[in-house]
Formats: structure tokens, C-alpha cells, sequence
């Protein structure tokens, strides 16, 4: 029973750390929002995967380095509580999670393998100079150009694109996908995915939202970095596939970066403007505002380094151990 009591509790507080952290997160978002996207585009796709996957490395890290350790050292073999109702039933909900986490993480993984699997059999393998992972052309009738897979990712391209596409718009699309695996975007996107898939509530849909729109627009700023008039090129691009795009077709396979399509009109306008606008003007990011965009790196392991260090604290675990008992109490 102690082992048993033990793992209830470890699930009710991760289940309880995760949702609070990721409310938290919201809320920081909804107040700082403003402030980030006046950063460059790539740091404000960094703070916002870090601001959807914090909670959840947070969480796991106080249950593994604080919650796990204060149970077992401070809970006494015998003559502890039993596990009450209410208890039972939130680790189960916490089970649940977990497993409905696990099963769409799968689900996720076999749709792209399938979909991968499905253009490869009408592909034709190609080189492309600038492009380090493998390229494939395929028969298609979305006007595709896209990075597929989080760990071996390929690259697919419609041949609808290279008959309508100029060579410099090529180029420039190009580049926006060389932007997306530099950044392992669709690696992040099934982190992000997973992360999401771990709340009991669902909060942080519009973290997501707000990040993909972001993480579009450093490939774009990515595309442009050495010379800011393929932003034309590339928003000329951008028009020509939105003219090829059937009516109401909208791509939204899992760890793929799709050039274009996914986001609505609204978005796909704002990007062809922000294109437009790089173009014209020499954007330069303040020193004030990249040392703080910076930041965003070095939280994750201070944060990490933080919980260690409480670990290690001969106060702390007590003081958590104590937490995990007025729990039990309130939900016996």
C-alpha cells in the first residue's frame, strides 16, 4: 500500500502542477503577448514553445526531483493513510491523460508514416543544391512544397510548383523550408502536440496558434536574412500557391511544415505584407530587446538547475512532504 499511495500521489500532482503551471502560462501570454511580438520573429516563436512546454518539463521535474524523493524518504513504511475515493479518482484521471496522450501521440506518428509512406510511392527522388535533407517530386493536386517527419524529415514538392513557380520564387520557397528544419519545427510541433495532449483542461490552443503563425514567420525572416528583396520573391510565391490552393483546402497533417495553406486568409495576407515590408525596410532588432529575447535559452536549464538545487536542501523535502500530507488529508 505504501508504493500504491505513493504513485497516487505522484500522478494527482503532476496531473494538478501540469494544468496550474499551463493556466499560468496562458496568463503570462495574455499579458506579455504584445510586448514578445515586437520581437523578431524567431525569438518570439522560441518564448512561445518554451511558454507551451514549460509546465509540463516543470511538472515532471518537481514530481521526479521533489515530490518522488520527499514521499520516500518522509512517508512512513507503516501506519500510513489509505488511499481515499477522491484521491483514486483523480490519479485515474491522471491515468487517463496520460494514456489518451500516448494513444494520440501514436495516432499522430502512423498518419504522418502513412502519409509519407503514400507520397513515396509516387515520388521522384531529386537534387536540390541548398537542400540537406531528401527531396522528392510528386504528382499531386495541392500545390505542395513541404517538410515531412520530425526525425527524418523529406521534403515534398508538387510538380504543380516547379510548372507555376519562377526559378527565384523557387529559390525563396526553398529557403523558407530550409528555415522550418533549422529550426526543427516539426519536431516541435509533436512536442508542442504532446505537451497539449497532457492537459486535463484545454488551455493553450492559441499558444499554439500564436507559435505556428511565428514559427512561419522566422522561416520567412530566415528566407530574406542574407538579402531582403527575395521577400518579394517569396511573397510572389506565396500569391501564385494561394491562387493554386482548391477552395476550402486546408493541410493539417502532424509534423509537417507546409509552405503555405495552413493559416486562414487573414494570416496568409499578413504574411505576403510582412514580406512586402522586409523588402523595403532594414529591420534591426535593439540590443535591449535580443538580450532579453536571449533569454528564453537559458531558462530552461536554470530552471532545471533550480530544482536540483532544492532537491538537495535538507528543508525542502520536509516542507514538501508536508504539502503531500495536508493533500491526503483534504481529499481522505
Amino acid at each position: 500500500m505504501f508504493f500504491v499511495l505513493g504513485l497516487t500521489v505522484l500522478l494527482v500532482a503532476l496531473l494538478v502542477l501540469n494544468n496550474a503551471a499551463s493556466l499560468i502560462a496562458v496568463l503570462l501570454w495574455k499579458i506579455f503577448g504584445g510586448r514578445v511580438n515586437r520581437w523578431s520573429a524567431q525569438r518570439s516563436a522560441q518564448a512561445l514553445f518554451l511558454l507551451r512546454t514549460l509546465p509540463v518539463a516543470l511538472s515532471i521535474g518537481a514530481v521526479v526531483f521533489l515530490f518522488a524523493p520527499a514521499y520516500l524518504r518522509y512517508e512512513p513504511r507503516v501506519g500510513h493513510e489509505d488511499v481515499s475515493a477522491k484521491l483514486a479518482l483523480l490519479a485515474t484521471l491522471s491515468l487517463i491523460v496520460i494514456a489518451a496522450a500516448i494513444v494520440r501521440g501514436i495516432a499522430r506518428w502512423r498518419a504522418t508514416d502513412r502519409l509519407t509512406a503514400a507520397w513515396l510511392r509516387m515520388a521522384e527522388p531529386i537534387q536540390i543544391p541548398t537542400v540537406t535533407v531528401p527531396a522528392y517530386q510528386v504528382e499531386h493536386p495541392f500545390p505542395l512544397i513541404a517538410v515531412v517527419g520530425a526525425f527524418r524529415p523529406r521534403l515534398f514538392i508538387a510538380r504543380l510548383i516547379f510548372q507555376s513557380l519562377t526559378p527565384a520564387e523557387l529559390t525563396a520557397a526553398l529557403e523558407h523550408e530550409n528555415g522550418h528544419l533549422r529550426a526543427h519545427d516539426n519536431l516541435k510541433r509533436t512536442v508542442a502536440c504532446a505537451c497539449g495532449d497532457l492537459l486535463l483542461i484545454p488551455v493553450g490552443r492559441g499558444l499554439d496558434r500564436a507559435w505556428l503563425d511565428a514559427s512561419e514567420a522566422a522561416a520567412d525572416e530566415f528566407a530574406v536574412r542574407r538579402n531582403r528583396r527575395i521577400g518579394l520573391d517569396l511573397a510572389s510565391a506565396l500569391v501564385k500557391i494561394g491562387r493554386l490552393i482548391p477552395a476550402g483546402a486546408r493541410p493539417t497533417m502532424p509534423a509537417v511544415a507546409f509552405l503555405a495553406g495552413e493559416e486562414g486568409t487573414q494570416g496568409f495576407k499578413a504574411r505576403v505584407r510582412r514580406l512586402v515590408n522586409l523588402a523595403d525596410n532594414q529591420q534591426k532588432q535593439s540590443n535591449v530587446t535580443g538580450l532579453i529575447a536571449q533569454l528564453t535559452k537559458l531558462i530552461p536549464a536554470a530552471l532545471a538547475l533550480l530544482l536540483v538545487a532544492l532537491a538537495s536542501k535538507f528543508q525542502v523535502l520536509p516542507a514538501i512532504h508536508a504539502v503531500i500530507e495536508r493533500a491526503v488529508y483534504i481529499l481522505s
